[in-house]
């Protein structure tokens, strides 16, 4: 089994080896580089062709988001968690609509970065509780389409598309998703790819953000997030 290739970006060196020991502790994930800046990070990204980026927020010069911008639209395959000390909404936002498909915040468990790890590359999305909390309240402060104009933009999904994409926004993974609703990963990844190839989205965080638009879900009662 190929192990997960990660690069780590930060402009602190003692920051970017605390997180190579704890990630090279793991049998099944391999740090392939470093990069103290957003530039260095995406040439990087071409020439090692990690799976995973653990990319810093805030840097001199290009930061984490702009770089993760540039990554995504280059067409890479590379998947982008983004890691901070700062919480904000504003960081969490331009990190997601950047195209992160990940966000954590650096004081966390050191488990929660394995686990994120292992989740992106898996398929996932990724957020910490403190982040996900400050985004479902953002959202909670957005004002609310019409209930006949959000409806109508989950129009294109079946019955158990709709199901799937409420699970998925309550910060489930496919494992749990196929557990409550009884099917397959299988079937789940692939009404995940439905879902987004009906509506041209890059990736499920993305789905998530449709999710609340179109009044599927409130930010009461989300359920899971990385611990």
């Amino acid at each position: 089994m190929e192990s997960v290739r990660v690069l780590l970006v930060d402009d602190q060196q003692m920051i970017r080896t605390s997180f190579r020991l704890i990630l090279e502790c793991e049998p099944d994930i391999a740090v392939v580089g470093e990069a103290s800046d957003g530039d260095s990070a995406v040439e990087q990204v071409f020439a090692l062709r990690p799976d995973v980026v653990l990319m810093d927020v805030r840097m001199p010069g290009t930061d984490g988001v702009e770089a993760t911008r540039r990554i995504v639209e280059s067409g890479a395959e590379a998947q982008v968690v983004m890691l901070t000390t700062f919480d904000l909404d504003r960081h969490v936002l331009d990190a997601l609509r950047a195209g992160a498909v990940g966000f954590l915040v650096k004081d966390g468990p050191a488990q929660s970065l394995v686990e994120a790890v292992r989740m992106v590359a898996a398929g996932d999305a990724v957020l910490s509780p403190r982040v996900t909390r400050r985004l479902l309240d953002r959202f909670a402060r957005l004002p609310q389409p019409p209930v006949g104009v959000a409806s109508m933009r989950l129009e294109h999904l079946t019955a158990r598309e709709v199901d799937v994409l409420r699970a998925l926004s309550r910060g489930l993974s496919n494992e749990e998703i196929a557990q409550e609703l009884d099917v397959s990963k299988n079937t789940v990844r692939t009404h995940i790819a439905h879902i987004l190839e009906k509506y041209h989205l890059r990736d499920r965080v993305q789905a998530v953000i449709l999710a609340y638009d179109a009044g599927l879900v409130t930010p009461v009662g989300y359920a899971r997030t990385v611990r």
